[in-house]
C-alpha cells in the first residue's frame, strides 16, 4: 500500500487532544465507524466505499492521489473517477457544515481537514508518543484510553472485490489489536497483577492474545497470589489443551505456574496431573528454536513471511515472497548480533493465520519484522516494518519500489538494505534501554549494549567507562564475542586517538580481538575487530583479508565495508574506497560511525587529486556531531588544498578550541598514508599553519 500503519496518524493530522475541550467533529475508527457532531451520531452513507473512504482519508499523512483512491476501492470499474466524485459528495454530505469544509482537495490529492476533530485512533497514537517521550500515562488515563477500544478497526466493514483496501484493513486491525494488548498489558503493570482489578484486563488480554505466555503466566501468578489454587489449575488445564491443539509448547506456562505456587507456599509444588501426563510430549513447534533466548539475554527477532495484498487469502504461497523472508532470516542469523526465529516456525505460525504481534507474542520475542510485497507489471513494491512486540511500537517503516528487470538482484539490494536498518535500529533501542538500567543490574547483552551507547560518543571518558561495560558483559559471558570485539574497539581508540601510550594499546586491541575470534570465528564483528587491529599493527594486508572476511560472512554488516574503506583510503585502492565508503552509507545511512564513512571517502578524493570534491565530503563528515579532532583536520585540509582558505581556516579554528596543540604530525601519526598521499595532506597542513 505504500501507507505505514504508524505513519498514518502523524502528529499534525489532529490538533485535539482529549485532555482539551470538547471536539467540534468526532470520529471513532475502534469498533464500528462512528462520526459524531456535537454529540449527535450522525447518519453515515450506505455505501460502504464511501465510509470506507473516510476512514482511509482520515489516517493519511499526505493527500492521495485520486488515481490512488481508485486503485484502492475499485476493480476495474466503467468510471473510476465517476464513482470516487460520487462517494466524494456523500462524504461532504456527512462532514462538511456550512461554516467549515473539511474535504479539501490538494492539486490532484484529496485531504480532511481533521485538525479541531478527535480521532479515536490519533489520540490513543498521540498519547504512546508521548510516553516514548517519557511521560507515562497514570492508570486513569491508560484506562481511558483503553476504553476506546470499542472492537476491532472499522469492524463490520468489509469491501468486495478490493484487495488494496482489504490488505490496508487487515494491516490497520492487526496493528490496532496489539496497541490494545499493549495498552492491557501497561494496565495490568501498573495495578499488580495480585490484585482483582487486573483480572478483567488480564482476560480481556487472553482474548485478544490467546497464545501470549507472559499474560497467562500473569494471570496464574495473579491466582497463586489470591490462594486460588484450583482456579489456576484449571485456567492450566485450558491452556494444555489450547496450546496442544496448534502445536505449541505450553510447559515455560507450567513452570511458571508451579513456581508461582511455590512462592506462595514456600516450598516445590507439584503439576497438576493432566499437564504432568503430557509434560514429555512433543508439544511445540520446533521448539529448539522457540526456546528461550541464551544466557547472554540478546535481542530476539521474528521475521514474519510476506505477504500479497492482492493474492486470495486461500490461494498458494508465492515463492519468490516466501524465498525473500527466509533470505532475510538467513542474512540477519548471519550478523550473529541477535537470537533470529527460524524458519519453519514462523511459516508455521503464519499456517495459523496469526499476524506478526501475535506471532512475535506467542514465541516471546522482542521484535518482529513483517511486512508486504506486490508485483505490478514490471515495478515490485515492498513494504516493510520493525515493530517491538510487548509494546506494539513501529521502531523503522520503509517502501521500495523498483524496476523488476532481475527480481533476484532487486531483492538481494533491497534485503542488504533492511537487515542493515533493522539491525541498527534494534541496537539503538537496545543501548537506550539499556543506558536506564542501573549498572549492578545488568547482564552481558545490557552491559555490551551500554558499552556501545558510551563507545559511539568518541571521547576519551565515554571511552573508558564503555571498556569497563565490554570487560563486565566478558566477565559475564566468557563466551560473548562481540564483548571482546567492543573491548578492542576501546583500545583501538586509545591508540588512534593517542589517548595514553599508543603500543600497549595496539597490543590489547589486538589480544581482544584475539578473544572475540576464540568466542565465535563466524562472527563478523571478531574479523572486524582483528582486521582493524592488525591495521594498528601496521599488516595492511592480513588486515584486509579479515576485513574481507568479515563482509562475506554477513554482507549487510556495515561497519565491515566502511572498515575496508578506511583502510584503502590511506595506501590502499582509493577507487575500492570509495566503492565501500558509499555502500556501507547505504546500509546504514543513520550510522554513529557515519563521520568516518564520509571522512574515508574525502581521503580517498584527496588521494585522486579531487580536491574539491573531497572538501565537500569531509565538510559533512565534520558537520556530523560526533566527529573527533582527526575528521574535522581532514576537513581543514581538504578545504585548503581546494583553494578554500576561509572556510579552511574556521576548521583550524575548531581544532585550535579542543585539541590547542594538535599539529599536522599527529593527524599523519594516526593514519597508514603512503608517501605520496602524506605529502599532500602536508601541503594542506601548510597552507593552514598546522605545522
Amino acid at each position: 500500500m505504500g501507507i505505514g500503519v504508524e505513519s498514518a496518524v502523524e502528529s499534525d493530522r489532529s490538533g485535539y487532544e482529549s485532555s482539551g475541550g470538547a471536539p467540534a467533529l468526532a470520529i471513532r475508527l475502534l469498533g464500528p465507524l462512528t462520526i459524531s457532531r456535537d454529540g449527535r451520531v450522525l447518519p453515515l452513507p450506505a455505501s460502504r466505499k464511501a465510509r470506507a473512504l473516510i476512514a482511509y482519508l482520515a489516517l493519511c499523512p499526505r493527500p492521495p492521489a485520486r488515481a490512488q483512491l481508485c486503485e484502492l476501492l475499485w476493480d476495474l470499474p466503467n468510471d473510476p473517477r465517476g464513482e470516487l466524485r460520487w462517494c466524494l459528495s456523500k462524504i461532504r454530505s456527512v462532514l462538511d457544515s456550512d461554516a467549515r469544509k473539511r474535504v479539501e482537495t490538494v492539486d490532484d490529492g484529496v485531504q480532511l481537514d481533521l485538525s479541531d476533530c478527535f480521532v479515536d485512533v490519533i489520540d490513543i497514537h498521540h498519547a504512546r508518543q508521548r510516553q516514548e517521550g517519557g511521560a507515562a500515562p497514570d492508570a486513569a488515563r491508560l484506562r481511558a484510553l483503553a476504553s476506546l477500544f470499542a472492537g476491532d478497526f472499522l469492524e463490520g466493514l468489509e469491501v468486495a472485490r478490493s484487495p488494496q483496501f482489504s490488505g490496508w484493513l487487515l494491516a490497520q486491525r492487526r496493528h490496532w489489536r496489539a496497541c490494545h494488548v499493549a495498552l492491557l498489558e501497561q494496565l495490568v503493570a501498573s495495578v499488580g497483577a495480585d490484585s482483582e482489578k487486573s483480572r478483567g484486563d488480564l482476560e480481556q488480554w487472553l482474548e485478544l492474545a490467546p497464545f501470549d505466555r507472559r499474560a497467562h503466566e500473569l494471570l496464574l501468578t495473579s491466582f497463586a497470589q489470591l490462594g486460588q489454587g484450583r482456579e489456576g489449575d484449571e485456567h492450566l488445564h485450558a491452556v494444555v489443551r489450547l496450546f496442544d491443539a496448534e502445536g505449541l509448547d505450553w510447559r515455560p506456562i507450567g513452570n511458571a505456574w508451579r513456581a508461582a505456587r511455590a512462592r506462595q507456599s514456600g516450598g516445590a509444588e507439584p503439576m497438576p496431573a493432566a499437564a504432568a501426563d503430557r509434560a514429555s510430549g512433543p508439544a511445540s513447534i520446533d521448539a529448539p528454536d522457540a526456546a528461550p533466548t541464551p544466557a547472554t539475554g540478546r535481542a530476539s527477532v521474528a521475521i514474519m513471511p510476506f505477504s500479497d495484498p492482492r493474492a486470495p487469502s486461500n490461494g498458494p504461497r508465492d515463492a519468490l515472497t516466501d524465498g525473500f523472508a527466509h533470505d532475510l532470516i538467513t542474512r540477519l542469523a548471519k550478523l550473529r548480533s541477535l537470537f533470529v526465529i527460524a524458519q519453519g516456525t514462523m511459516f508455521a505460525l503464519h499456517e495459523r493465520k496469526l499476524g506478526a504481534q501475535e506471532a512475535a507474542r506467542t514465541l516471546d520475542v522482542n521484535y518482529v519484522v513483517s511486512g508486504s510485497m506486490q508485483r505490478r507489471a514490471d515495478r515490485l513494491i515492498l513494504n516493510v516494518e520493525l515493530s517491538e512486540t510487548r509494546s506494539a511500537r513501529v521502531l523503522w517503516a520503509d517502501s521500495f519500489e523498483r524496476e523488476l528487470d532481475d527480481a533476484f538482484a532487486v531483492l538481494h539490494e533491497i534485503g542488504d538494505a533492511i537487515v542493515a536498518e533493522v539491525a541498527s535500529e534494534i541496537e539503538m533501542a537496545e543501548r537506550n534501554r539499556s543506558i536506564l538500567k542501573s549498572p549492578n543490574s545488568l547482564d552481558a547483552w545490557e552491559a555490551l549494549h551500554r558499552g556501545l551507547w558510551h563507545m559511539y560518543r568518541f571521547n576519551q571518558t565515554d571511552n573508558e567507562m564503555a571498556r569497563q561495560c565490554f570487560e563486565l558483559a566478558a566477565r559475564l559471558d566468557p563466551g560473548f564475542s562481540r564483548a571482546f570485539a567492543g573491548l578492542s574497539f576501546t583500545h583501538w581508540q586509545d591508540a588512534f586517538q593517542h589517548w595514553g601510550e599508543p603500543a600497549p594499546a595496539i597490543e590489547r586491541a589486538y589480544d581482544a580481538a584475539s578473544r572475540s575470534l576464540l568466542a565465535d570465528e563466524r562472527d563478523p564483528a571478531a574479523h572486524w575487530a582483528m582486521g582493524r587491529a592488525l591495521w594498528l599493527r601496521g599488516q595492511q594486508p592480513q588486515s584486509l583479508v579479515e576485513l574481507e572476511a568479515a563482509v562475506d560472512l554477513s554482507p549487510s554488516f556495515a561497519l565491515g565495508h566502511y572498515s575496508l574503506a578506511f583502510v584503502h583510503s590511506q595506501s590502499g585502492d582509493p577507487a575500492a574506497a570509495i566503492s565501500y565508503s558509499d555502500h556501507s552509507r547505504h546500509l546504514s545511512p543513520f550510522d554513529p560511525l557515519l563521520f568516518g564513512m564520509l571522512g574515508a571517502r574525502a581521503i580517498a578524493l584527496v588521494r585522486l587529486g579531487r580536491f574539491g570534491e573531497a572538501a565537500d565530503w569531509a565538510v559533512k563528515a565534520a558537520a556530523r556531531p560526533n566527529a573527533h579532532v582527526h575528521i574535522q583536520a581532514i576537513a581543514a585540509f581538504s578545504l585548503a588544498l581546494a583553494g578554500r582558505p576561509g572556510e579552511a581556516r574556521s576548521f583550524v579554528t575548531r581544532i585550535g578550541q579542543s585539541a590547542p596543540n594538535y599539529r599536522v604530525a599527529d593527524f599523519l601519526a594516526a593514519f597508514h598514508f603512503s608517501t605520496d598521499a602524506a605529502q599532500v595532506f602536508r601541503r594542506g597542513a601548510r597552507e593552514t599553519g598546522l605545522t
